[in-house]
């Protein structure tokens, strides 16, 4: 549900920021007022296009902020994860538009496209009104109502499993064939790559560990002298460190035996003389195995040399090359079976195809059934709200997929066009008057009957519409009397369902609201300010009474507003 609607600098309104609550939320206001600019800035927050002209006059920018509870909504929460924002119990939504032409639009303050911002708003609201966000005047849209009117969401997941899969052979099909060609034309050359790879056969980092093992063998003759000399000096002269240290121990020991104090001195020392030893005798091994072999430095050379120009050839680095090696290897392999696999291939997608067909008749045998359930319902429902001899169908067909690059699936030897949804088609008619034959949902002319039509589907959906909020721009328009009590009524039983926020002019609907907020328009500094504020109980009733009489509120129009509004 939306808890809060802020708006700043936006049309006529230098700031509004209003509470909204649970149920049915009432708009009043006079005509002019301001009412459309609410509307017209909701519709910005849930995706629709904006240009600099909507921002108030000496402003910089606008700002539309939507604060909504969306606890355990897990549309939201997965469509979060998939652009990798964190999901919280509240979600607030921002949009920004700056008089220099750019549009900046944030989700949980972390900047975002226009694309999912408009996801996020298909997902918490249906705006009714004259606006794009009616998604029952999108028929694209009517499948997913009577699915979920009908809770067929596990008979969609087997066949959406298997509509999944046959996709994915489809496309490694259609990769495989456009490779067919390149591969073909490239197998002497890949076959070439791999003889040359193979006759050198790089192993991981051997470069390093070669170029270390040359710097060493051809430094060879420098080690030998160098570790002779130390060696020497350490160990071998006359005047050796270890013969001064064997002299010098001699007097250490003396010392040791009179004063007991210089014993630890004394274990230093000979700690010491073992290390010169140990020292000396490590780098006479290692001058014994010193190398000068002049044959395996030019073989390491060599070496290098054939993995140096490999580098070069395949990608900079050892890895690069064995993975280089891998994808041709795998290529040429296919090349060489491309009948074998593409055969195989068509086999498992005809057996596929049959599968989600068997799959996609048995959902749509059910959702005939719920469109008997559906039309029936609604057409109480209209009839309920004034328009009699109305008739609602729900149109399914099934279309025959035409050719081979179409995407379809088969069923007892026909082939038909399908979606992730199935094989049909669905379609809302309508017909309002008595003997007119039903047409599109979508092209009924707009006005009050459209209202009506929109307020029997959603009350008959009501209870398995996954949309938190609902909002109806001036949903009464053509209609008075007995029949906006009616619609009235059922807004007011949508709302056990759904919050819904409700801009009318009409004293029924108005009395029945579980808030009610007020847009007025006001002159300040020689400026036209709209703007929006909750009503209190007494103000609520003289607001309703307004409606009834006019600008001017009677004691007999205060009391048929307490009448109305049952207080």
């Amino acid at each position: 549900m939306l808890k809060t609607l802020q708006i700043k600098d936006y049309a006529l309104i230098e700031c509004v920021n209003v509470e909204f609550g649970k149920g049915l939320n009432i708009i009043t206001g006079e005509t002019g007022a301001g009412k459309s600019i609410l509307i017209d800035a909701m519709g910005l927050l849930l995706g629709e296009r904006a240009s600099a002209d909507v921002i108030r006059k000496g402003a910089s920018k606008s700002i539309i902020e939507g604060i909504f509870d969306v606890t355990e909504n897990k549309k939201v929460k997965a469509l979060l994860s998939q652009n990798d924002i964190d999901f919280s119990d509240e979600l607030i939504v921002r949009r920004e538009i700056s008089s220099k032409g750019s549009n900046r639009c944030f989700i949980n303050d972390t900047p975002v496209n226009l694309n999912l911002i408009k996801d996020i708003g298909n997902l918490l609201v249906d705006l009714h009104g004259q606006h794009e966000h009616q998604s029952l005047l999108r028929t694209e849209t009517h499948i997913d109502f009577l699915d979920e009117f009908g809770n067929l969401e596990a008979n969609l997941s087997e066949y959406q499993k298997n509509y999944s899969a046959l996709s994915s052979l489809i496309t490694e099909l259609r990769t495989i064939s456009e490779k067919e060609g390149v591969l073909k034309e490239k197998k002497d050359l890949y076959s070439f790559q791999i003889k040359e790879i193979d006759q050198v056969s790089p192993l991981e980092d051997e470069d390093d560990k070669l170029t270390e093992e040359l710097l060493i063998l051809e430094n060879s003759e420098k080690l030998l002298d160098l570790t002779s000399d130390v060696y020497q000096k350490l160990y071998e002269d006359e005047n050796s460190v270890f013969d001064s240290l064997e002299s010098a121990g001699v007097d250490i020991k003396e010392l040791a035996k009179i004063d007991k104090s210089l014993e630890e001195i004394l274990a230093e020392y000979t700690s010491a003389k073992t290390l010169i030893a140990e020292i000396s005798s490590s780098l006479r091994s290692y001058k014994d195995n010193i190398e000068l072999d002049s044959e395996k430095i030019d073989a390491i050379r060599d070496r290098l040399g054939a993995i140096s120009l490999l580098k070069k050839k395949y990608g900079g680095t050892i890895k690069a090359i064995l993975t280089h090696r891998e994808k041709i290897y795998s290529e040429l392999e296919l090349a060489e079976n491309f009948e074998d696999r593409i055969s195989s291939l068509k086999t498992d997608i005809a057996k596929q195809r049959e599968l989600c067909g068997t799959e996609a008749e048995k959902i749509s045998v059910i959702r005939n059934k719920i469109a008997i359930k559906v039309c029936k319902e609604v057409e109480e429902s209209l009839q309920f709200l004034g328009i009699q001899n109305s008739v609602f169908k729900v149109n399914i067909i099934q279309k025959s997929a035409e050719n081979e690059s179409s995407s379809y699936i088969t069923l007892k030897g026909k082939k038909y066009k399908c979606s992730s949804k199935g094989f049909d088609e669905v379609e809302f008619f309508i017909s309002a008057n008595l003997g007119e034959d039903a047409k599109p949902l979508v092209k009924v002319a707009s006005g009050g009957e459209v209202s009506r039509i929109m307020l029997a589907l959603k009350s008959t959906l009501a209870k398995n519409d996954k949309l938190p909020l609902l909002i109806f721009d001036e949903i009464d328009t053509g209609v008075s009397g007995r029949i906006a009590q009616k619609v009235g009524q059922a807004l007011k039983s949508l709302a056990e369902f759904h919050q819904i926020i409700s801009i009318t002019h009409l004293p029924q609907i108005a009395g029945l609201g579980h808030q009610h907020y007020a847009v007025e328009k006001q002159v300040i500094d020689g400026r036209v300010l709209s703007s929006i504020r909750g009503l209190e109980k007494e103000e609520r009733i003289k607001e309703v009474a307004k409606l009834m009489s006019g600008q001017e509120v009677t004691e007999s129009s205060l009391s048929s507003a307490r009448e109305l509004m049952g207080l």
